[in-house]
């Protein structure tokens, strides 16, 4: 567990705090997953969580939706996102049973994830280092809260292995995860008390050679207005 001082930390949150615990103690007790050897944060991962042909399924589905992605900041040149995004329907049968085994890995409600979306990288491009946590002195703070709150776990899945580059990259925290189809990583964004990890901050690096595909699923602490 993680260690802090009696004085509560900025931004701190009960609530978020035993979301932390609840779907670590999960995680560890399935012993499909590998936890990161790392005591600053919540950070693990499975190997073949989806097959080849869900992959195959998924990629086709990025391919055909695809549009450039976008920030929630403004504070990000044009170059600091430079990937395709694309957004899919929960409800979907192509879309379902990923998404419901991603909410039952970690034990969440499905109701407070966000959708899910896939993301595509050519060849040089990147998604710069960034938190997905929410600022809470940003301006689009009160959006957020009102739409479910903070983000709490953020899972993501490789759809593809890839010739060179596009690895995610945790700079503070030391870990660089090469894509590798079908596997998954996960990581709480939040501290042992429920503020913000600022260890969790990572990088889509740029791909060299080849196509990189992923799935991202962002949990928040309450209902997500858009979980219908």
């Amino acid at each position: 567990m993680f260690g802090f001082s009696r004085k509560q930390a900025p931004y701190a949150s009960k609530v978020r705090g035993a979301v932390g615990r609840d779907v670590a103690a999960r995680l560890d007790a399935n012993p499909a997953m590998q936890r990161v050897e790392l005591a600053g944060a919540q950070i693990y991962y499975q190997l073949d969580f989806l097959s080849a042909e869900r992959c195959e399924a998924l990629i086709a589905l990025v391919d055909a939706n695809r549009r450039p992605s976008t920030l929630l900041s403004n504070k990000g040149g044009p170059d600091f996102r430079t990937s395709e995004s694309c957004d899919m329907d929960r409800n979907s049968p192509a879309v379902k049973p990923t998404d419901e085994a991603v909410a039952a890995l970690l034990g969440i409600d499905p109701a407070h994830a966000e959708t899910m979306q896939g993301q595509r990288y050519a060849p040089g491009q990147q998604f710069k280092a960034h938190h997905d946590y929410f600022h809470e002195a940003e301006s689009y703070w009160p959006a957020m809260k009102a739409s479910g709150g903070q983000r709490t776990w953020t899972a993501m899945i490789y759809l593809n292995d890839v010739a060179e580059g596009g690895a995610t990259w945790f700079p503070s925290a030391g870990i660089k995860v090469a894509p590798r189809r079908g596997m998954l990583l996960t990581w709480n964004n939040m501290k042992a008390d429920g503020s913000p990890n600022e260890l969790t901050i990572h990088e889509g690096m740029a791909v060299g050679e080849g196509v990189k595909y992923i799935i991202t699923k962002w949990f928040r602490e309450n209902r997500w207005s858009g979980a219908g």
